[in-house]
């Protein structure tokens, strides 16, 4: 028999003015993440930030290189690096920004990123509050990133220890 799976996505849409003081903080941070971005090729600007447990806010920037696809995605640069200099304090949010004029629904994370979001999300345990924002659009905000990947790679728990 042939069974139907279904899963939802749910996003809200914010106005900036609307959001929390720290919300609105991570945010500023990422839009200047953005502003470090090294984007010859693509010519699109991407910055992240994340917010630990602690208070700390880890900041990165997408980082293109002619040897594609050596650069990484500003999500990733923040991620790595918040786990390398920060590896006991969990991640609590994170919010990726762009400089573009675009429609918010149309930016989000590409796959190897939410890959890495998840894995982070899974492995400390807890969820990571996600905001996304086009240029000065509004904002739109998940409870989590699993979301973002509803049908992702986990290794069997056996080999993980």
């Amino acid at each position: 028999m042939i069974q139907r799976i279904e899963r939802s996505f749910c996003v809200q849409e914010w106005n900036v003015d609307e959001l929390e003081a720290s919300d609105r903080e991570l945010l500023q941070a990422a839009h200047r993440a953005c502003r470090s971005a090294y984007s010859p090729y693509s010519k699109f600007n991407v910055g992240a930030a994340v917010l630990l447990a602690s208070g700390g806010i880890v900041e990165g920037s997408n980082q293109e290189n002619s040897a594609y696809p050596s650069g990484l995605c500003a999500e990733r640069v923040a991620f790595f690096a918040a786990g390398a200099q920060h590896p006991d304090d969990p991640i609590v949010a994170a919010a990726v920004v762009t400089d573009s004029a675009m429609p918010v629904m149309d930016f989000s994370p590409c796959g190897g990123c939410r890959q890495v979001m998840l894995e982070t999300e899974d492995r400390q345990g807890t969820p990571i509050r996600f905001l996304m924002q086009t240029g000065d659009s509004n904002v739109l905000v998940s409870a989590d990133v699993s979301q973002f990947l509803p049908l992702a790679f986990k290794l069997p728990s056996h080999r993980n220890p």
